[in-house]
């Protein structure tokens, strides 16, 4: 997806337990057609979760027949983005000519490094029938020295990732390791992502192995510490602590995070890099079409002015 700045609300929930870094209460933006997200990274707070740079929470929307996602064809550099569904489909396809329907519990990473191009589009089937959508989209910023890697793509179904049950408890395991199992995926830092849904009064841990650990409540309500918070919230945990979360209601979460960079990053528009200039090249590369073009289609997203 783009990526645009907006400004930050002013929050309602205090921090409220001493384990708790942040509580981020998503701001909401209209991309058209009354297609909303919820963006919770970056935050005027906090720019990052481990490599966690952007994170949005798209819908639930209810596209008519006929209606769909149309995210033409735009750049990305130094950045992974990751693409989960919980309903509905996108067809994904981008400048390396990997073309592939992205389908609710898959997981689907495009390692951008030096660039790459790419659409997001409703595909023609579910077009032509309607249909609803709910999923996120994250932006995993790469270390330096890696920033400059070529572009890959990866994508496993569903049934490819593990999934860890019991007692109530049902945990995905996306990318890296949590739960005691492991994702296949292949990643050029440390991170994780784990989708969790749990039942009303269960105890889910969040593993305090992680050195950036955060919660995004998508649905449901939770108590930590006695306190309690509701979705949708980003909750950033400090560094160590074990944490124990209870479900009040069948909640749907997910638990990201991972290793720290060596520091901050510029973002501008779709490009996120380490320096500024290596930016400045991205948006004469967009503009003069210096980027491969994404098989298949025939328009793109003009460079901002």
């Amino acid at each position: 997806m783009s990526w645009q700045p907006s400004r930050d609300p002013v929050l309602g929930d205090p921090t409220s337990c001493d384990a708790l870094e942040l509580v981020i209460v998503p701001r909401t933006r209209d991309l058209g057609d009354g297609f909303e997200v919820r963006r919770a990274l970056p935050h005027g707070k906090r720019q990052m979760v481990g490599p966690f740079i952007f994170f949005d929470h798209f819908g639930p929307v209810q596209f008519v027949s006929g209606k769909g996602m149309d995210v033409r064809p735009h750049p990305h550099i130094g950045l992974a983005t990751v693409t989960y569904l919980f309903d509905g489909s996108i067809m994904h396809r981008d400048s390396e000519g990997n073309a592939i329907e992205i389908q609710p519990g898959a997981m689907n990473l495009m390692t951008a490094g030096r660039g790459i191009a790419h659409s997001e589009r409703t595909p023609d089937i579910q077009r032509k029938s309607g249909q609803q959508m709910l999923g996120l989209q994250s932006w995993i910023a790469l270390p330096a020295g890696k920033e400059e890697i070529a572009p890959t793509f990866q994508h496993y179904a569903a049934t490819d990732l593990p999934v860890v049950s019991d007692g109530g408890i049902s945990a995905r395991i996306i990318a890296g390791s949590s739960f005691g199992a492991t994702s296949p995926v292949t990643m050029v830092s440390p991170w994780f992502y784990v989708e969790v849904t749990a039942r009303e009064g269960t105890s889910v841990p969040l593993d305090a192995d992680h050195e950036e650990r955060a919660i995004y409540l998508v649905d449901g309500e939770v108590e930590i510490a006695n306190e309690r918070y509701e979705g949708p919230r980003l909750l950033v945990f400090r560094p160590g602590d074990r944490i124990t979360v209870k479900t009040l209601k069948p909640t749907r979460m997910m638990f990201l995070g991972g290793d720290a960079l060596e520091g901050p990053r510029h973002i501008w528009w779709n490009f996120v890099s380490s320096s500024k200039e290596r930016i400045e090249q991205a948006k004469q590369d967009w503009k003069s079409g210096r980027f491969a073009p994404v098989p298949n289609e025939h328009e793109f997203i003009p460079l901002p002015e």
